[in-house]
């Protein structure tokens, strides 16, 4: 689809979290009398809406209602397994509880997904020091290196500087301010929807504009706000694959599509990114889906078709 018209549509219905349809929990289950029939557990498990989940969690710690926050983020956790956001939630809600442990295995995970992210650094030096393990002293000297490649006039200094007075305050055993606040210092997720959708708004333009860098830390921006959303984890994978790493774009619309099956844009997307991979064959498979979805038919079914002809993409 023009990405242009995109944008236009896009900003007069920005991200209706209430759009995205949970998935009902299954029935209840029961003997093998009466005639019923009777369901797997994996079909009546269960299932959530990671970005209602989500923001049931944000609720949740603003509340310092911790369980729930844990609770809650664990659901976006099983969904999304593959989500910092989500994984950085669940830690600062298991600090929160002063279920350390758990919380320092969140952190882990953060870690091991986005090696980079400082808040989550900070989230592990906080949990290992009040394990007592001196590994906490290393997350410390991690956020310093940070802060002396970044320079006190860079954007960041301020944040860097109160995530490590955060972990040094843990690391000495003195008084902390509260748990959760300490790895989410100057983070975006309680930006609130209107912080979030102004991020989104502005990745599409940046998209538009081919600024990818700037496009994917505005998405980020967002993704922190609504969590594991499709449509943002949509516009992140067109991005990825615009800047040429088709791998990991494959992966944000595997994402996507794992927690919206029917996402015309992440169909659409990846039907595209299957061409460009010479798989005409999958492509023609996200084409059927886009015929089966669009029942009297949509501009994302005709633009991946005009890319199937092509055998790559249309030219404007």
């Amino acid at each position: 689809m023009n990405m242009t018209l995109k944008t236009v549509l896009l900003a007069g219905a920005v991200l209706a979290l209430g759009s995205t349809t949970a998935l009902a929990s299954g029935g209840g289950g029961g003997g093998g009398g009466g005639g019923g029939s009777v369901s797997a557990p994996s079909e009546s498990a269960p299932q959530y809406d990671p970005a209602a989940e989500y923001a049931k969690a944000v609720a949740a710690i603003k509340a310092r209602q911790y369980k729930d926050a844990a609770r809650a983020a664990q659901h976006v956790t099983d969904a999304v397994p593959k989500s910092p956001d989500a994984w950085r939630l669940l830690g600062a809600a298991r600090a929160g509880d002063n279920d350390w442990k758990a919380s320092r295995r969140a952190y882990e995970r953060v870690v091991k997904l986005a090696p980079d992210d400082a808040s989550a650094h900070a989230g592990l030096g906080v949990a290992l020091a009040n394990l007592k393990d001196p590994k906490a002293q290393g997350e410390v000297d991690w956020l310093k290196a940070r802060l002396q490649a970044c320079g006190d006039a860079c954007p960041d200094a301020a944040n860097l500087k109160a995530l490590t007075g955060a972990v040094e305050g843990a690391v000495a055993g003195g008084p902390a301010a509260p748990k959760p606040s300490a790895a989410l210092s100057g983070h975006m997720l309680f930006g609130g929807p209107k912080a979030g959708d102004a991020a989104y708004v502005q990745a599409v333009s940046l998209i538009n504009q081919k600024r990818y860098d700037e496009a994917l830390a505005s998405l980020a921006d967002a993704q922190a706000v609504f969590g594991p959303h499709p449509d943002i984890l949509t516009y992140q994978g067109y991005t990825w694959r615009k800047k040429g790493d088709y791998a990991r774009a494959e992966q944000y619309y595997k994402q996507a599509l794992a927690i919206a099956p029917d996402h015309m844009g992440a169909t659409e997307y990846y039907g595209e990114l299957k061409v460009e991979r010479g798989d005409l064959a999958g492509a023609r498979k996200m084409l059927a889906k886009l015929d089966r979805i669009c029942t009297f038919g949509c501009a994302d079914e005709e633009e991946l078709r005009r890319w199937i002809e092509l055998g790559h993409e249309p030219q404007r």
